[in-house]
């Protein structure tokens, strides 16, 4: 296994803290970025020497610009970038108002945007790299009213993937796009999202971010296209768009 270096987004919790852990146990070289500044120092305290964070707001053009000079700068190249940070909402869409779109748009959509964008030029600068996007099994089967925005953020999210996919395959084979959408994961997922909400920790079939971080360490070194976390998961979308009342 040859040692990568990797930009995770999100890094100072959940997902994205346990996913920079597992990675800097397998030797490769870290870029983490979030915005909590204590919380990012210590995840990369615990991955070693290698890990570099970066304290930025995925949501910001700019930023997303600083953290690729600031990993080319420290390290050379990017192998790899994960767009891993997101929000949810706790909102059934008769109540949406204006800023709770606003806010799902620019967490979850334009940070994936951003950060494509941006590392895209270095990639296609050296002829290889992989962009790996973290949606949501609510981004295939939108079965939580409550997540309302989330949801339709998460589909734009798997619609960028698959047309970044489509518009580089042609001509640069060499750069990967990989969808990996998980379903309920045990993390403060459902306590911090917008207007609060059900702790994500307390509700059934849930997967833990050590389940769920090994998968997307997995696609780190297959570079699958499309990935879920639930060994159910693509049976689970199949079910749903077969039936004659999706979702009924």
């Amino acid at each position: 296994m040859s040692s990568k270096t990797i930009v995770i987004t999100g890094a100072s919790s959940g997902i994205g803290a346990r996913l920079a852990e597992l990675l800097a146990a397998e030797g490769h070289t870290l870029v983490l970025v979030a915005r909590r500044e204590p919380e990012l120092h210590a995840v990369a305290g615990r991955c070693g020497p290698l890990a570099l964070p970066v304290v930025a707001d995925v949501t910001a053009r700019t930023d997303i610009q600083r953290v690729v000079r600031s990993a080319l700068e420290r390290f050379g190249h990017i192998d790899v970038w994960v767009n891993n940070a997101g929000r949810g909402i706790t909102r059934v869409p008769s109540e949406l108002t204006d800023d709770d779109i606003d806010d799902m748009m620019r967490v979850n959509v334009k940070s994936v945007l951003y950060g494509t964008q941006e590392v895209l030029p270095h990639f296609k600068e050296r002829g290889s790299g992989h962009v790996i996007n973290v949606s949501s099994m609510l981004g295939r089967i939108p079965l939580a009213p409550f997540r309302s925005a989330y949801n339709g953020a998460k589909h734009f999210v798997n619609a960028l993937t698959a047309d970044f996919r489509n518009e580089l395959r042609a001509t640069h084979p060499g750069i990967r796009v990989s969808l990996v959408s998980p379903g309920v994961v045990r993390t403060a997922f459902g306590s911090n999202a917008l207007h609060g909400g059900p702790d994500s920790r307390t509700l059934p079939n849930s997967q833990s971010v050590d389940e769920v971080a090994a998968v997307i360490a997995r696609v780190v070194e297959t570079r699958e296209a499309d990935v879920y976390t639930r060994p159910d998961g693509r049976e689970m979308v199949l079910k749903y768009f077969s039936a004659e009342e999706p979702g009924a």
